[in-house]
């Protein structure tokens, strides 16, 4: 009988004060940013729409929307181009500021550990977790996700 892999292939995402940490099947692509389309009445976190590949993508800061930058700089920046899993036909992606290119990383049962407080995490952090030597954040991003839908609609 073949033995099940163990490992999970993920991207650590540079931001502004923090990283985040995701599965890289969730990452379609990593683009430059561009100046996005307001959304009127946004809360800051949300920066606007894009258009990738035809689709008008809400495009949001984490670290604006976690409370962990009180600004967030646009010169230099990266565009991760996520899936959305929610099942909403009209926002199948969306769109996150990074401060740099996502980084590959392997994670293991024994590299992947929950670091600090877990019972008082920021708005749309499920966990923060420790692999290796780097501290994420590990976003609730069907939360993210019901949070955009919501303003967008």
């Amino acid at each position: 009988m073949a033995q099940l892999a163990s490992d999970i292939r993920g991207v650590m995402i540079p931001l502004t004060d923090a990283k985040i940490l995701l599965p890289n099947a969730s990452v379609s692509e990593v683009i430059t940013f561009g100046n996005p389309q307001e959304i009127d009445d946004a809360p800051e976190w949300i920066y606007g729409f894009i258009t990738w590949r035809g689709w008008r993508i809400p495009l949001f800061s984490f670290s604006l929307l976690a409370g962990q930058a009180q600004e967030e700089t646009t010169s230099g920046a990266k565009v991760a181009i996520l899936k959305a899993l929610g099942g909403d036909a009209q926002m199948p992606y969306m769109a996150l500021l990074a401060q740099g290119f996502p980084r590959l990383t392997t994670i293991t049962e024994e590299n992947l550990l929950l670091d600090g407080d877990q019972d008082n995490l920021p708005d749309g952090v499920k966990h923060t977790v420790r692999v290796n030597d780097d501290v994420a954040f590990v976003p609730d991003m069907d939360g993210i996700e019901a949070k955009l839908v919501e303003i967008i609609s």
